[in-house]
């Protein structure tokens, strides 16, 4: 086996106002969590050929707010590499939010530098692999 620490994989999802949870247009923290598991599942295919399963997280940090109208980044980088586990660290950065006024609705903007809103440790478990 290679070494295949360092793989990212990336995906972009902008956050649905049908999201809001709270009040501001917040997003409650599970949705990054479920966005974890989206990126983890991508890594476990491009590395093993097989979605793999969550086994833990670890250091869960909700580092800012995440509301309906942002545009999220989310990676996943692979850190150590077992037999049959996988630990990535994860994060979501905002990288567009939405910005209306009564005169332009719609209004957005790109946010440089981008912000980090969720971090964590993920551990995902593959099978172990076939010997044809």
């Amino acid at each position: 086996m290679s070494d295949r620490t360092g793989t990212v994989v990336t995906h972009r999802r902008y956050v649905p106002y049908s999201h809001a949870h709270y009040a501001g247009n917040l997003v409650d923290g599970a949705y990054s969590l479920g966005l974890f598991g989206d990126v983890a599942t991508e890594m476990c295919i491009v590395l093993d050929g097989d979605e793999g399963l969550f086994a833990s997280y670890s250091d869960v940090q909700f580092r800012a707010p995440v509301r309906a109208g942002d545009l999220l980044e989310i990676t996943a980088t692979l850190v150590k590499e077992g037999t049959r586990s996988r630990v990535m660290d994860f994060a979501v950065n905002v990288v567009g939010r939405g910005a209306p006024t009564d005169d332009a609705p719609g209004r957005a903007e790109v946010l440089e530098p981008p912000i980090v809103a969720t971090t964590a440790t993920g551990t995902v478990v593959v099978p172990p692999a076939s010997r044809d």
